[in-house]
């Protein structure tokens, strides 16, 4: 095998490889993708037809056919800088194209009929004086790429100008042999700065996509702290008595989880994501607290039976609003650890809590980490309806309901670090 005809198949498989890819990628558009098929198509066509012109034994009977061949190689050439243009997203080329399509093939036809820019005799192929009218028309859609690569890149946050140089270098290559000299290596130069620019451009929009989603992902971040904070404050607008309860819970939720990751418990799901949305979504504990009369959340005195029952619906009514309020601004997890702190922070370790009667680990972790931070916090707080417990006195309560009310495993790590709790 010669070093041409290995250059034709490298060039061939190469073109093949691109365009499965283009193909199967789902980061381009259909528009995109029928570009970056025009043009690699393009690119296999015209080696095609060079190797035909120079790779196989020349008859003169094959004169006609092959003039034919080489006009439409020779107009299909100057449109690859066209062609990847559009590939690389620079708008409205269609017109542009084909203008440029018909008036390279009508002169390369009109050259052809009188051997001006190329001929074939009876030994073979030749180029014409009128030769340097394709070199120009090549020319010209270098030009037009090497500027369309810049502008591309500076439509993204990343321009690589030494991906650029690499291309051009690779490119006039392919180019300066084809158009000036009588080497057969062009389409191969040609096809690997075509591939290059493809990979270059795939990058460019890869890294923006990965920058808009971090972008995307801290302002819905910002804004489901926002919605937050802004339900946290509404629900202590009510209930006037709690003060900094909120503040504190979350703060308390935070060393909790942290402390229990140390200390290896639960630390198969007790990752940074977890922690993160237990300190975000505990101030959502007592949402369902607007639901409440007013005359039961602030009654100075024990509440009734019945009024109790009332109070106790703040639980579940707690997770269904905010289920309706973040649906479609936060993701699923997001929204169910939040519902699940809302919903299940009043349920105890022993089955006897509300609003489920779940017992032990039925009851989800965010839920058992919030029920210790409540409690003792509402403990060692002063209610309408109660003084402030002594620090030691809440503490005691707390180890006391340790497998009744709460988590065993979340009360130990509690009590072994129950300084920074007061700090």
């Amino acid at each position: 095998m010669t070093f041409y005809q290995v250059t034709f198949l490298l060039t061939e498989l190469l073109m093949l490889t691109m365009l499965m890819h283009v193909v199967g990628y789902s980061g381009f558009t259909w528009e995109q993708k029928s570009w970056h098929m025009a043009t690699f198509l393009s690119i296999a066509f015209c080696s095609a037809a060079e190797y035909a012109v120079h790779g196989v034994t020349y008859r003169p009977a094959y004169a006609v056919p092959l003039t034919a061949l080489t006009v439409l190689q020779f107009t299909a050439v100057p449109m690859l800088g066209l062609l990847f243009s559009g590939a690389l997203g620079i708008h409205h080329r269609g017109r542009l194209v084909a203008a440029f399509f018909a008036l390279n093939l009508v002169v390369e036809a009109t050259a052809a009929c009188f051997g001006y820019v190329f001929y074939f005799n009876d030994e073979g192929y030749f180029r014409g004086s009128g030769f340097w009218i394709y070199g120009l028309f090549n020319a010209l859609s270098v030009i037009y790429l090497f500027r369309n690569l810049f502008v591309v890149g500076r439509r993204f946050r990343h321009q690589d100008a030494r991906t650029i140089t690499m291309v051009m270098i690779i490119l006039l290559s392919g180019v300066i042999p084809m158009a000036l000299l009588r080497l057969n290596i062009a389409y191969m130069a040609i096809s690997l700065s075509a591939t290059v620019c493809y990979i270059y451009y795939n990058d460019l929009v890869q890294q923006n996509i990965k920058e808009d989603l971090v972008d995307n992902q801290k302002r819905l971040y910002d804004m489901q702290t926002q919605i937050v904070s802004g339900m946290a404050n509404l629900i202590e607008n009510r209930d006037l008595e709690t003060g900094q309860h909120i503040t504190r819970t979350g703060r308390y939720v935070k060393l909790l989880s942290e402390y229990s990751r140390a200390e290896g418990v639960y630390v198969d799901r007790l990752d940074d994501r977890f922690i993160s949305l237990m300190t975000m979504m505990a101030p959502l504990h007592d949402i369902g607290k607007i639901l409440v009369p007013d005359r039961i959340l602030q009654k100075p005195g024990k509440l009734t039976p019945e009024e109790f029952e009332v109070m106790k619906q703040h639980a579940a009514q707690g997770g269904k609003i905010v289920r309706e309020i973040m649906e479609g601004i936060a993701d699923e997890e997001s929204v169910a650890f939040a519902a699940d702190i809302a919903t299940y922070h009043h349920e105890r370790w022993n089955g006897t809590g509300y609003p489920d009667g779940r017992k032990g680990e039925d009851i989800p972790l965010s839920a058992r980490i919030m029920a210790i931070a409540d409690v003792f916090d509402a403990l060692i707080s002063e209610r309408c309806y109660k003084k402030a417990y002594p620090v030691s006195e809440a503490i005691e309560i707390i180890r006391s309901e340790a497998g009744h009310h709460f988590d065993p495993q979340l009360v130990r790590v509690f009590l072994t670090h129950k300084d920074a709790f007061l700090n």
